[in-house]
């Protein structure tokens, strides 16, 4: 099994500039960061030898076992019909949710030739949260949008963002996604950035380094397993709410390692 590795991984530098998140569409475009950024040497440790056991409410992210029927992930038909029953039910199993919305589906990859003729997103490359305490709210919002009573009674209990992360070609050797155990991060390394997409404007999280964070991967993940992490909770009881995660080089990779391709999949899960 790999050992830990040594990465740079790029942070929030400082407060000086506004801070604006402008994603990319897909298709060989990158996504635009506007504010002030730094690499720093960060070392990623083997999660399979060093964290084999971890919660979504404590670390923020879990890795599970889970067969998929998927026989072509991108196939959106089939997605919305094998693979969101599937998300569904793992989810629920794992969590004890009640109910889960499944509201977004993005692919990506390493290589640009596949970025281009797939039409995807190329991987993470700042360490971020895909939502804020307000975001994680208004991401509700929207996705009951046309039944805004019904939002309003799911505000009143508690509900989390959850993403469901897989390779959809073969074991991951490169660009795997890193997480961070969200007991290391301090409430001030968390710093709201505006998210400014064509379909809408959000808000996310990016992060300011610190020495305490601890960091984590999977190396040479399967296709029969998935990386479930939380982006949002409003529970405000002590758990965890927010996991900071990127994606990067592995040094450790071999020249002719596959390009990396992963879906991600995000959803509301109501307790």
């Amino acid at each position: 099994m790999p050992d830990n590795i040594t990465v740079e991984l790029k942070f929030l530098a400082d407060l000086d500039q506004p801070l604006v998140y402008i994603p990319s569409e897909g298709g060989g475009d990158e996504t635009e960061h506007q504010g002030n950024f730094a690499s720093h040497e960060v070392e990623i440790r083997n999660a399979r030898e060093e964290l084999p056991s971890t919660s979504l409410d404590v670390q923020g992210f879990r890795l599970v076992s889970q067969q998929t029927q998927v026989g072509d992930f991108y196939d959106d038909a089939e997605i919305g019909s094998v693979y969101h029953a599937e998300v569904t039910a793992l989810l629920k199993t794992l969590t004890g949710a009640q109910r889960v919305e499944v509201f977004d589906d993005t692919r990506r990859a390493s290589s640009h030739d596949v970025q281009t003729r797939r039409k995807i997103r190329e991987p993470a490359n700042i360490v971020h949260n895909d939502y804020t305490a307000r975001s994680g709210i208004k991401r509700l919002q929207d996705h009951f949008v046309d039944r805004p009573d019904e939002a309003e009674q799911l505000l009143e209990q508690r509900f989390a963002i959850i993403n469901v992360w897989r390779s959809i070609a073969g074991t991951i050797s490169d660009y795997p996604l890193v997480m961070c155990d969200a007991t290391t991060v301090r409430p001030e390394d968390h710093i709201s950035m505006e998210r400014r997409a064509r379909e809408r404007i959000g808000e996310l999280q990016v992060a300011l380094c610190h020495p305490e964070q601890r960091w984590y991967y999977y190396p040479a993940m399967q296709m029969d397993e998935a990386l479930v992490f939380k982006t949002f909770d409003s529970a405000e009881d002590g758990r965890t709410r927010f996991t900071p995660h990127s994606s990067c080089k592995d040094p450790t990779a071999p020249a002719d390692a596959p390009p990396r391709e992963s879906i991600e999949t995000r959803c509301l899960v109501f307790f």
